[in-house]
């Protein structure tokens, strides 16, 4: 959320405004707008792998102008190397203004040298010669590549000399190329030394500076950023060669008037995982797989990780997505359930805690349960989204001119629509979600066999409460709505909500009264009281907790993977006037890729994904244009431009995962275009050459679970090693208790840990700490590889700052 945003001049003061992320220049993500507000709630959460190096992460506030350009109100730009400061954190920022000087990004690669020279008269001077390589990473201008050029200066307190490079066309990554050189003047005191020196006083005044432009044409050129390089560096050495880090210009940033524009709060997640190749997580992999065979559950190596990290959700993640990739989850959650089980008195709150059991389930239900989301809610939630229908029916909070009854009408009648899609959906319902809803139910029966209720409530409290009811009130947190709806529908999905879950939980427990505090819910709630409902509900927690075999929904419905506007490239029309590259909806289920003209119309364009060969980057020198890929099958490729790195290589992900398994796979491709009658990369002419460049080979298969268990493995040595202290105290607990046989829950050292059986519990701990040891090994020596191997000025490491090191 923003706050106390510049108001308007005027009567008028408030902004219609939405936020936009960056990594450095280009947009990644952006929100919806927030209208009439000085202090918009935006409410959004975007996830995304990072797939190029960036020096900023950048959250642009903007105000939206429906005749001229939006208007950029305040940024907030933090360095990639303090993010992880912020991560974890929720900050609020004051917003910076916005100085196109102060916007940069890229990298120069230079080269300096200092030659001697007699002149035409005998006397001796020296030349700076300028070598202006290239440049890396230049932003996109309107969504294009730009048009760069540099000016090379040798800047003096009584010179600036200047030159300039040719202009490369439509390129990001523009390769110059050019050598400039200017002549250094000698003082007359100046003599011939046996090694050639450069004299202090001159060369402590003299700094070459490049700045890189965007050539204009009939409008301004843009500046790109600037480098600074005093002439000092060849003090040493009559060589100089490096890459630097564009910087923002000296008055970037800096205004005459500062005035407060306002606040930006933010939630930052960060993190980097650098992950060992796959034989070095074996012994930990097979230790947290063992987890659910360990008797007690509590001593396994998946239980431990759970007890000791700070922030159990840090740990639920991973695990829960190691454990499901070797179908170990089922049995791991059911015992850990039952953990929660013994400490349950009354069956009317079974499962309400924040327990690792619990929590465990939500993250499974987020993952597995995508699909099952989208084809059971995503209509409904659309048509509620869409229509914009009045459904307040509490009579303080209505609007002048509305009529209750006809709210009352427009609530029931969504809640009914969304109750009946959920009860009629168990055949979507994943497997492996009926699986522990069927073990859960057995446990809580044998837990309270006196309660005829509480098979059906112990399902009800996930199914119901945190999985339909929790997609509801808030679509977009699971990609059912593109962003977070405006207050109104908010309002109305709350109250449809409240409803769905209560109906899951009355129905299961089958009360004569609802559990509605307000009384105009228990008013509204009357209409559903009917025998009905009841029936309707235990029919569908039955269905779904049922160890019967069910056909899965991904054997006769295609699963929706992705969807999403890019332009496409014309296959194979040349005819004059036709625009090249066209906007189109994309859309990839597990079946097929096809892309209309606009969401909802009939496909124009259709290719099986059976058919598909290989999904490849395309280079940007093919048609001068950033965030291409192809999609090579059994036609002509298909080119694509997505709109940011971020979507295109989300969509080279999913379609590489989807046709991972396809038959004839290319093991080859060429990573440019064919045109005019040759590939660009190779040079070959005809159009059936096999590639020049190996495949991108190594991604996962499964399109519905993608877990990359090395990862997962990776992060959990990592909590591992942050949580070694707590270990510790915990593995002395395991002795104090050994020796100790008192009541265990006097002593402070172990009272907040669960210790059931001491023995098997130190033995588990001692095969982690044993692990972890070997492990820091090899990650050490990366660290130290790393360290060295990225040579300050080099490309992977550029100099930063307007002075030299």
């Amino acid at each position: 959320e923003a706050k106390n945003l510049l108001p308007y001049l005027g009567p008028n003061k408030m902004r219609d405004c939405f936020c936009t992320i960056n990594l450095d220049q280009e947009e990644v993500y952006r929100t919806q707008v927030v209208e009439k507000s000085l202090s918009p709630f935006f409410s959004e959460e975007f996830y995304f792998e990072i797939p190029r190096t960036f020096q900023y992460l950048s959250f642009y506030v903007y105000d939206k102008n429906v005749l001229q350009r939006d208007l950029r109100i305040g940024k907030v730009a933090i360095k990639k190397e303090d993010l992880c400061n912020h991560s974890g954190k929720e900050t609020w920022f004051s917003l910076q203004p916005i100085d196109s000087n102060s916007e940069v990004q890229g990298k120069v690669h230079l080269e300096l040298k200092l030659n001697e020279l007699i002149t035409e008269n005998g006397t001796v001077c020296q030349q700076l010669v300028v070598h202006i390589k290239a440049c890396h990473g230049l932003p996109l201008i309107n969504g294009q590549s730009c048009d760069p050029y540099a000016t090379v200066s040798l800047v003096g307190p009584s010179r600036n000399d200047q030159k300039k490079t040719k202009v490369k066309k439509k390129t990001s990554n523009p390769q110059f190329n050019e050598v400039f050189y200017f002549e250094v003047t000698r003082s007359s005191s100046y003599t011939k030394k046996s090694q050639f020196q450069v004299e202090e006083e001159d060369i402590e005044k003299l700094e070459i500076r490049i700045d890189l432009w965007n050539n204009g044409n009939l409008v301004q050129d843009v500046f790109l950023g600037e480098i600074k390089v005093p002439v000092n560096v060849l003090r040493n050495d009559s060589s100089h060669q490096a890459w630097y880090l564009l910087q923002p210009r000296d008055n970037g940033n800096k205004s005459s008037k500062m005035d407060d524009l306002g606040s930006l709060r933010l939630n930052i997640c960060y993190s980097e995982d650098y992950v060992l190749p796959s034989e070095y997580y074996g012994p930990l992999k097979t230790l947290l797989l063992k987890s659910p065979d360990v008797q007690p559950i509590s001593a396994s190596a998946a239980y431990i990780l759970g007890e000791i990290c700070r922030d159990k959700n840090d740990a639920v993640l991973p695990l829960v997505r190691l454990l499901l990739h070797h179908d170990k989850l089922v049995p791991f959650v059911a015992a850990v359930a039952e953990l929660d089980l013994k400490d349950t008195q009354d069956a009317n709150t079974i499962f309400r805690g924040n327990s690792l059991a619990t929590r465990c389930l939500d993250e499974m239900m987020k993952i597995v349960g995508g699909h099952y989301l989208k084809v059971t809610l995503k209509s409904i939630l659309d048509e509620i989204c869409e229509s914009s229908k009045s459904c307040e029916i509490d009579p303080i909070k209505l609007k002048e001119g509305d009529n209750v009854e006809n709210n009352k009408e427009n609530l029931h009648y969504y809640v009914d629509k969304l109750f009946n899609t959920i009860v009629k959906s168990s055949m979507s319902c994943p497997t492996v979600m009926c699986d522990i809803f069927y073990s859960l139910r057995q446990m809580a029966t044998q837990r309270f066999p006196n309660d005829p209720h509480v098979q059906y409530s112990a399902v009800s409290s996930f199914v119901f409460l945190r999985f339909f009811a929790v997609a509801v009130v808030s679509p977009h947190t699971f990609h059912l709505r593109p962003h977070h709806p405006d207050a109104q529908t908010i309002r109305t999905l709350t109250l449809i909500s409240k409803t769905i879950q209560t109906l899951g939980s009355w129905g299961s427990l089958s009360k004569s009264k609802s559990s509605f505090k307000e009384t105009f819910m228990c008013e509204f709630f009357k209409m559903f009281q009917e025998e009905g409902y009841i029936i309707a509900v235990k029919k569908f927690l039955d269905e779904i907790s049922s160890t019967e075999t069910k056909e899965s929904s991904g054997t006769s419905e295609p699963v929706h993977l992705k969807e999403g506007e890019m332009f496409k490239r014309a296959q194979g029309r040349t005819r004059i006037g036709k625009k090249n590259f066209k906007k189109r909806w994309f859309c990839l289920t597990s079946r097929e890729l096809t892309y209309h003209k606009q969401p909802g119309k009939d496909a124009i364009y259709t290719i099986p994904v059976k058919n598909i060969l290989a999904v490849e980057k395309l280079e940007e020198s093919s048609f001068n244009k950033k965030n291409m890929f192809q999609v090579i099958h059994t036609e002509k490729p298909l080119y694509v431009q997505a709109n940011n790195c971020v979507e295109a290589n989300e969509w080279i992900d999913v379609l590489c995962r989807v046709s991972r398994c396809n038959q004839n796979r290319l093991s080859s491709f060429h990573p440019s275009a064919y045109l005019n009658g040759l590939w660009l990369c190779c040079q070959e002419t005809s159009e059936n050459t096999p590639g020049c460049k190996p495949c991108t080979a190594g991604i996962p298969a499964d399109i519905q679970i993608d877990i990359d268990e090395d990862r997962e493995a990776e992060r959990i040595y990592s909590l591992f090693s942050l949580s070694l202290p707590k270990l510790q105290k915990m593995e002395e607990a395991c002795g104090t208790i050994a020796v100790y046989q008192g009541p265990q829950k006097e002593p402070d050292d172990y009272s907040n840990f669960v210790i059931e059986d001491s023995v098997t519990t130190f033995k588990t701990i001692q095969q982690i700490k044993s692990i972890i040891e070997k492990l820091d090994e090899p990650h050490e020596t990366y660290r130290k590889k790393r360290s060295s191997s990225a040579k300050y000025g080099s490309k992977e490491n550029p100099i930063i700052g307007k002075t030299s090191e």
